[in-house]
C-alpha cells in the first residue's frame, strides 16, 4: 500500500505538470467502489471538473487533494494499488514498473484507470487501481479549509507537514493514554497520518522497539528515541520521494521482501538477524537481538525466523537424528533401526524382563525398579500366592519363560 512517501511523491508531479494549469476535459467511468462507496458518482465529477483551475495540490498521511478555483475539491486515496500516472513521465517508484508487462508501461490511457483529465497545455493525468480500493471524493467547502472537513479532518496529524502539531509531547501522551502494541499505534491513522506496515517496522527498527511491547510500558527515553526515529524515517522517504533506490543501505527496507523466497536476505548487513512475527494476522519484519522487549508484551505471538537460501539448502539437524553433528567435533552419527527401536521400548507404560541370571524385573508405569530390589525368580511366586483382599480368595500369578505375566483365576479356600 502506498505509504506516507509514495503519496507525497505523487503530489510532487502533480505540483509540477497540474497546479495552475485548467481542465479541458475529464473522463470517469462508473466505479462503485472508487467513486461510489463515497458517494461519488464518477461521469457527473468529470464533468464538474472541465474549465475549473488546479490552484494547488496536498497531503497528509496516505490522503491527498486537488484544490480547485470552484468547490467541490478532490480528495483521493490509493488504498492497496492505486497510483497517478502522466502520460510521458514515468511518476511510479521502481518497484512499480517491474510488475508490469512491458506493453503496459507506455499504454495511454493506462490500464485499469478510473478518471483522467487534459489540460489546456496538452498534458494528461490519469487515476488508476487495479484492485479497486482506492478512492475518490468531492469535498464541497472553501480550498484552505479543506483540511477541516471529512476524511481529513478524522486523520492525525502527518509527521513531516505538521510538525506544530507533531511533537515529541504529542507522542508520549499518546503513548501513556493507550494499552495497545506500539506498531498498532503507529499504524492507527487517528494517532498518526500516513505510517503504513513498511515505514512503521523501519521505524522501530531504528529506535530499537519490540513492535509488540505495549506502547504505554516505555520508558520517557525510550519515548523519545522512537519519536526521532518517525521524523527520521519519514522526513528521509519523503525527501527521496519514496524512491527505495535510494534510501539508506542500512534500512531495513532494503532486507525484509522476499520473504520465503530464494531470494530472501536472513540478516541486514551489520549482522542483525530478521525475523518475522504475526499477530492476529498482522506480519512485522524485526531484529530480535537488537529490538529486544523491554516490557510486556501481547499475547499470542508467533515468530518465524528468516532464512536464506544457503541456510535453507542447509539446515541444522538435532543430534542424534540421521546426519547430525556434534558438538565436540563434526563427525556424523548414523542412528540406525536398532537404537530406534530401544529408545521406543523404553516408553512402553509397563514392562517385565528376564534377566540373564533368572531374575524377574516388574516395572510399574513411569518408574524405575531399583536394583538392589530386584525379587527372584523363587521370590516372585511366593509373593503372588499371598492372600489378598479378602480372606477367603487368593491370587495366583504365573510368569511365562518370557517374563511375561499371566493372571491366574481367583480360588476359593475351602473353610
Amino acid at each position: 500500500m502506498p505509504e506516507i512517501a509514495e503519496i507525497a511523491r505523487a503530489v510532487h508531479f502533480l505540483r509540477l505538470h497540474f497546479v495552475g494549469k485548467v481542465i479541458k476535459h475529464a473522463e470517469a467511468i462508473d466505479d462503485g467502489n472508487v467513486f461510489g462507496k463515497v458517494g461519488t458518482d464518477g461521469p457527473k465529477m468529470a464533468a464538474g471538473l472541465i474549465g475549473k483551475k488546479i490552484v494547488s495540490a496536498g497531503t497528509q498521511g496516505k490522503y491527498f487533494w486537488m484544490e480547485l478555483s470552484k468547490a467541490p475539491h478532490l480528495v483521493m486515496h490509493f488504498g492497496m494499488t492505486g497510483w497517478i500516472h502522466i502520460k510521458g513521465e514515468r511518476t511510479a517508484y521502481t518497484n512499480y514498473y517491474k510488475k508490469m508487462k512491458p506493453d503496459e508501461l507506455d499504454k495511454w490511457p493506462p490500464k485499469y484507470w478510473k478518471f483522467k483529465i487534459e489540460t489546456e497545455d496538452g498534458d494528461e493525468m490519469a487515476f488508476t487501481d487495479p484492485r479497486r480500493f482506492g478512492r475518490v471524493r468531492v469535498v464541497d467547502c472553501p480550498g484552505k479549509d479543506i483540511r477541516k472537513y471529512s476524511p481529513l479532518v478524522e486523520n492525525g496529524p502527518d509527521p513531516v507537514v505538521d510538525l506544530d502539531v507533531f511533537t515529541e509531547d504529542y507522542l508520549r501522551e499518546k503513548m501513556k493514554s493507550r494499552r495497545v502494541p506500539i506498531k498498532a499505534l503507529l499504524l492507527d491513522q487517528a494517532v498518526i497520518s500516513g505510517i503504513g506496515n513498511w515505514v512503521a517496522d523501519e521505524v522501530l527498527y531504528h529506535a530499537k522497539l519490540h513492535p509488540e511491547q505495549y506502547c504505554n510500558d516505555f520508558s520517557d527515553a525510550e519515548m523519545k528515541q522512537l519519536y526521532e526515529s518517525i521524523r527520521y524515517v519519514c522526513q528521509t522517504a519523503v525527501d527521496k520521494l519514496g524512491d527505495s533506490d535510494q534510501f539508506p543501505d542500512d534500512w531495513l527496507f532494503n532486507y525484509r521482501w522476499g520473504k520465503g523466497s530464494k531470494n530472501a536476505h536472513s540478516h541486514t548487513p551489520n549482522g542483525d538477524k530478521l525475523a518475522f512475527l504475526t499477530v492476529g494476522g498482522r506480519t512485522s519484519c524485526y531484529a530480535p537481538a537488537r529490538q529486544k522487549k523491554t516490557g510486556q508484551i501481547v499475547f499470542g505471538v508467533k515468530e518465524e525466523p528468516l532464512e536464506s537460501a544457503e541456510e535453507k539448502d542447509c539446515p541444522k539437524k538435532a543430534p542424534g537424528t540421521k546426519g547430525a553433528k556434534t558438538k565436540n567435533n563434526s563427525e556424523e552419527l548414523e542412528a540406525d533401526g536398532s537404537e530406534v527401536k530401544a529408545e521406543r521400548a523404553t516408553s512402553r507404560k509397563r514392562k517385565i524382563k528376564l534377566e540373564e541370571d533368572g531374575e524377574v524385573t516388574f516395572t510399574p508405569h513411569n518408574a524405575k525398579a531399583h536394583p538392589s530390589k530386584k525379587p527372584t525368580r523363587s521370590q516372585y511366586f511366593e509373593d503372588a500366592k499371598k492372600p489378598k483382599g479378602d480372606a477367603g480368595q487368593t491370587e495366583e500369578a504365573k510368569v511365562d519363560i518370557s517374563g511375561r505375566r499371566r493372571s491366574g483365576r481367583l480360588q476359593s479356600k475351602a473353610a
